[in-house]
Order: C-alpha cells, then structure tokens, then sequence
C-alpha cells in the first residue's frame, strides 16, 4: 500500500473531554455534531466519534494523530507517523502543521472515486455514509467470515460503476494504491491479517455506525499494527483484485509468444 494515517496526548484528551460534549468517559461514541467536520474516511470519523482524536474534527497533528491512532487501534508511533506524513498534504496551506477532516473532503487529493460506502464527487455529497452505496458493496460479502476475495469483488464492483456512470471518473496508479490500503483497513483493525479475512459483524457495523464495534466483542490487538502489517494485508488485497488465473508470468517480449488471444501475427 504505501499509505496513510495519524496523531498526541494533551490534545486529543482536551478535545475529547471539552464540555460541550457532555461525558466523563473521553473515549465514549459520540456522532459528530452540527458543527464538527467529518470526512471521507470511516475509520478517521470513527476515531474522531470516540474522541481518539479531535472531536470537532479540526486541528489534527502529528503529535495527536500518533496518539490516537495507537490509542484507538494499536498502531505504532512510526506507521501513525507515516500516515500523518501522507495525509498532510490535504492542508493546502505551505509547512501546515495540521489538518481537519474537512480538508480531506476535496475530490482527487485523497478521497476518490468508487468509494465502497460513498457517493462520487460528481453526484453530490462525497463524505457522507451512502447506504444505498454500501449496500451494493456489502452485497458482495456473503460469508459471515468475509475474505479478501469478497472484499476484491466489491472495490471491482464499484469501480466498474463508477466507470460506467460517472463520465468524470478518475482513478490513477496512486489512487488505486489508496484504494487498496483502504480495502485492507477493516482486515486490519477487526480481522485476521494472516489469512487476509474479517468477521462480516464487525465491518458492516463499523462502516453503517462509525463506531468501534466494542459491544459485539472487539477490543483492539494486543499486538502492535506496523507498516509491514499493513504492507502484507494489502498485498494480499491487490493479489485477491487480479482477474487473471494460473500462476504463469507475461513473457518479457509479447512476440516470443503467439497464439491466436494475442493478436499479433
């Protein structure tokens, strides 16, 4: 994957504590208000809802995007780092030192196309849960142990989709990078990423509800989650997208090999 996520102490704890948001337990699910950003991104808001980070969704550092992240889902300081380090880039503003969950809402920098649970840009709101949209991708989960094949099917799902409806659709090397790490999160944060597979309970409740599903019996991994995690459960993501089958590789020079599929003559 090559990816992406995110932030310190002090901070999130007085955000998550502030008044306003009426609870003694700074972890406690609370849905984003009329005046707190949310973005396009379900684990983001689902941290930002149990105040790992912000809860007004703006002022996301570096220092408080590590903290959350390793709080909330167990990621290491160097990953959580990283993710920072990529997601920065949604403040247009030079040496920004922070960024909002609105920020992430502009079309093309990091959200995209064909999202499994959003609409596309170029048909309205593009940061808002869809159920309509995330009922066609969960359609394609149909073991209660969902696989990464299952998961595959609904990113090439909606992708064909988008494609066939959005005459703006865009999707770039870098974007299906995105995509991928994005596809292998719920493997990640819920499931097993040995075996690339994540129980169906928990990822449906977590994308319809923006909630850690701590009362169906998660709790986070004890063992920390670092870049290799991530770079191993993706690969097994982008290995279970490929349509192709049998485990020949494409001959260096496409002339060596002819047979009537190839067309040259």
């Amino acid at each position: 994957m090559k990816q992406n996520v995110l932030l310190l102490a002090a901070t999130t704890s007085l955000a998550s504590g502030r008044p306003q948001y009426g609870t003694p337990n700074p972890h406690e699910w609370i849905p984003g208000g009329p005046h707190d950003f949310r973005g396009p991104c379900p684990m983001l808001n689902t941290l930002t809802n149990h105040g790992f980070l912000p809860r007004d969704g703006r002022n996301f550092t570096k220092a408080n995007v590590i903290k959350g992240l390793g709080d909330g889902l167990n990621f290491d300081t160097t990953l959580a780092g990283i993710m920072w380090d990529q997601a920065i880039i949604a403040n247009p503003e030079p040496n920004a030192t922070f960024f909002t969950l609105e920020q992430l809402n502009v079309h093309n920098v990091l959200e995209h196309d064909a999202s499994l649970s959003r609409t596309d840009a170029a048909f309205g709101n593009n940061h808002v849960f869809n159920q309509t949209v995330f009922n066609t991708s969960k359609a394609w989960w149909t073991d209660e142990v969902v696989t990464a094949k299952q998961l595959a099917h609904s990113k090439i799902f909606r992708q064909l989709v988008s494609r066939a409806e959005n005459e703006n659709y865009t999707f770039s090397a870098s974007t299906e990078e995105f995509s991928l790490g994005e596809v292998a999160a719920p493997i990640i944060a819920f499931g097993d990423t040995t075996a690339g597979t994540v129980p169906r309970e928990l990822m449906v409740y977590f994308f319809e509800n923006e909630r850690l599903p701590e009362e169906l019996g998660w709790s986070k991994k004890n063992a920390s989650i670092t870049l290799q995690t991530i770079l191993e459960t993706t690969a097994i993501v982008r290995n279970a997208t490929s349509l192709l089958t049998g485990g020949e590789t494409a001959p260096a020079d496409p002339h060596k090999r002819r047979d009537l599929h190839s067309g040259l003559f």
